[in-house]
C-alpha cells in the first residue's frame, strides 16, 4: 500500500506538503496540488484511516447498537441515524444485541477499543429485565459518550432521546373515554421494557381519573402465542369496547381477532396502537396509530452525540430530548 512518505519522496516534497495538497490546503500552490493528486490517483492511494484516527484522536465513526434489526421501528431509527451522521461527516458501525445483555456488552467492548468516538443505542430487553448498567457507565468513564434512545436506562447519566410514552397513552385512553367507551383494555408484549411500563402507567392514570372502570391489563410474554392469548382474553372479557395496544403487533392482532369473533370495529370496539403507517395496513379496518417518528428520533440521537463529541471539553450537563408522538386516526376508532 502506497504511503504519504513514498508519494513525498517521488515528488521530492515534504510529507506535510503531500498531506496538505490532498486536503486542498490554501497553503499549497495549484500546480503542486495537481501533481500530488495525479500521482496519488496513479498509485490508487487511499489515506490510512487507522493512522489518521490515532493522530487526530478521533475516528469520525459512531457505534450503533440496536436490539432487533427486524423491528420496523428500530430499523427506521437506524436509517435516521445513518442519514444524519452522514450529513454531519460521520460513518456508523452497527451491532445487533438480539435482546441479549452479553451481546450488548461484547458490542461495547469490541467498538470501544479505538473503533468509534461514541455510541448510540437502545437497551436490550435482558439488560432492562436484569437492570444491569455498569457496562454503560464504564464505557462513559472511558471518555466515550453514549446517547440512548427509546429504551433507556434511567440510572445512567447520558444524553437520551425518547418519545412522550406516558402522555401519548394517557391521551389515547382519554380519547377512547370521550367516545364513551366503558371497558377499555390495555394489551402489551413490551411490559418488561421501560417504554412498556410508561405506556401502562399512562393508561392507568387516565382510567383511574375517570372512575368508570378498573384497569384491565393483558401482559403477553415472549413464550406466549400472541394470537391465541389475545383471542382468549377477548372471549373471556366480552364487554371490552376499547383497546389500547402498547405495540404494533398487539394492536393489529386485537383488531383482526375482534373482527373474527364478530365484533364490529369501531362500532363495538375501538383500537389504538403504537405503530407506523406501514404497520397499520396489516389490519382491517386499518389501525389508528400513535406514531413515534422513528427517523426524527434517529436524527436527533445522531445530532446529540456529534454535538457532545464536538463539545467534550465543555463538560456540559446531559440532556433528554422528547420527540412528540402523533395520533393518526383511521377506521379502527370513531371520528
Amino acid at each position: 500500500m502506497v504511503t504519504l512518505k513514498q508519494l513525498a519522496k517521488e515528488l521530492n516534497v515534504s510529507i506535510s506538503t503531500v498531506s496538505k495538497a490532498l486536503n486542498n490546503s490554501e497553503e499549497i500552490g495549484e500546480d503542486t496540488v495537481k501533481r500530488v493528486k495525479e500521482l496519488a490517483e496513479l498509485y490508487n492511494y487511499t489515506p490510512n484511516k487507522v493512522a489518521l484516527s490515532l493522530k487526530q484522536n478521533k475516528t469520525k465513526t459512531i457505534g450503533v447498537i440496536i436490539p432487533n434489526i427486524l423491528n420496523h421501528f428500530l430499523a427506521k431509527v437506524l436509517f435516521g441515524i445513518e442519514r444524519e451522521a452522514n450529513n454531519l461527516g460521520y460513518n456508523i458501525i452497527t451491532c445487533i444485541s438480539n435482546e441479549s445483555l452479553e451481546k450488548e456488552k461484547e458490542s461495547l467492548l469490541l467498538l470501544a477499543n479505538g473503533s468509534v468516538d461514541g455510541f448510540i443505542l437502545s437497551v436490550a430487553e435482558e439488560t432492562q429485565i436484569k437492570n444491569e448498567v455498569d457496562h454503560f457507565k464504564k464505557t462513559i468513564s472511558q471518555g466515550l459518550p453514549i446517547v440512548m434512545f427509546d429504551r433507556v436506562a434511567h440510572d445512567v447519566l447520558c444524553d437520551k432521546v425518547i418519545v412522550d410514552d406516558f402522555d401519548a397513552t394517557y391521551n389515547a385512553t382519554k380519547g377512547l373515554l370521550l367516545e364513551n367507551r366503558k371497558n377499555i383494555a390495555f394489551v402489551s408484549n413490551v411490559s418488561d421494557l421501560s417504554i412498556g411500563k410508561l405506556r401502562e402507567r399512562g393508561y392507568c392514570k387516565a382510567i383511574l381519573e375517570h372512575h368508570t372502570q378498573e384497569p384491565l391489563i393483558l401482559k403477553i410474554k415472549k413464550k406466549d402465542d400472541h394470537q391465541k392469548t389475545i383471542k382468549s382474553f377477548l372471549k373471556k372479557n366480552k364487554n371490552i369496547d376499547g383497546v389500547i395496544a402498547a405495540d404494533s403487533s398487539s394492536g393489529i392482532i386485537a383488531i383482526n381477532t375482534a373482527v373474527n369473533l364478530g365484533f364490529k370495529v369501531p362500532k363495538d370496539m375501538s383500537v389504538i396502537g403504537f405503530a407506523s403507517k406501514a404497520d397499520s395496513n396489516h389490519s382491517l379496518p386499518r389501525l389508528t396509530t400513535i406514531r413515534q417518528h422513528a427517523k426524527v428520533i434517529g436524527a436527533n440521537a445522531a445530532q446529540m452525540l456529534i454535538d457532545r463529541l464536538q463539545k467534550m471539553h465543555l463538560n456540559e450537563d446531559v440532556k433528554t430530548k422528547i420527540v412528540k408522538t402523533s395520533l393518526v386516526k383511521t377506521k379502527s376508532t370513531l371520528k
